[in-house]
């Protein structure tokens, strides 16, 4: 295939990455801070399987930006199997409580897989991200929303119409809010697409992220985030992934967050 192929070809697929539920108009596109150094990342399971989804954007980071990854400092505050309003949220941000002399930048919020799936559920998820994101702006720092995978079809509850479900979820709560949502499940949906056979969920629950899946969804964080393109960077997680499948979960994260923000 010639580069101009290779182009509209890339071109037509990242037109199709955006379902119908978008049609709402997400208001924050971008981070009033183009490089957040300090960022604490909130969440469950989701975030720590495979060496913790902080230590891979970091790693990203460091392969892009040496001067940037110099101050880097990330947390990572995670609760098996918790909802969003399990956490202690304004505790977390208590000056010194986890060891850092100065506020987050940033705090990202990631609720429980199931929360989007009922109604009541929905509400009490809007409801903490609201109280959550007003004691992180009162220290300064900026919100953002991790937009969970729909579960796979292995899953028990496996439904194909879950990522609409929750990215409905994350783009009303993040506009209401003025957070940034950051599109993994979109990500997961878009290579599933483009290549059936890859595996990103566990095949034992379909729900966990497998390693490939946790850093597809890195790659969509340093993407979202930093306003700068994944594809091409050199971290492969020290070689664990191919750099075939790195190529290809780079591009999918960079084409999901151009579409989805409109860069």
């Amino acid at each position: 295939m010639n580069n101009f192929k290779r182009w509209v070809f890339a071109g037509v697929v990242a037109c199709l990455v955006t379902p119908a539920i978008l049609a709402q108009p997400i208001k924050i596109k971008k981070l009033d801070d183009p490089a957040p150094a300090q960022v604490l990342f909130v969440g469950n399971s989701y975030f720590y399987y495979n060496d913790s989804l902080h230590n891979h954007v970091n790693r990203l980071v460091q392969a892009h930006d040496k001067g940037l990854a110099e101050r880097i400092a990330y947390k990572s505050a995670t609760i098996g199997g918790a909802a969003l309003n399990h956490h202690d949220v304004a505790g977390h941000l208590e000056h010194g409580r986890l060891g850092l002399e100065k506020p987050f930048d940033l705090v990202i919020l990631q609720g429980g897989s199931g929360e989007p799936l009922r109604e009541s559920r929905r509400r009490i998820f809007t409801e903490t991200a609201r109280r959550h994101s007003a004691a992180i702006r009162e220290t300064g720092a900026e919100v953002a929303l991790y937009m969970t995978p729909a579960y796979s079809d292995v899953h028990s509850r496996y439904d194909p119409d879950m990522i609409d479900k929750i990215a409905s979820l994350y783009i009303e709560t993040a506009n209401e809010i003025g957070a940034l949502v950051i599109p993994v499940g979109l990500a997961f949906e878009e290579a599933y697409k483009r290549k059936p056979d890859m595996i990103l969920h566990k095949f034992f629950d379909g729900s966990h992220p497998e390693l490939e899946g946790t850093y597809l969804a890195a790659c969509v964080v340093f993407a979202s985030l930093y306003n700068e393109s994944p594809v091409g960077n050199s971290y492969t997680y020290f070689g664990e992934i191919s750099a075939e499948d790195a190529a290809f979960l780079q591009q999918v994260a960079q084409d999901v967050v151009a579409d989805f923000f409109k860069r």
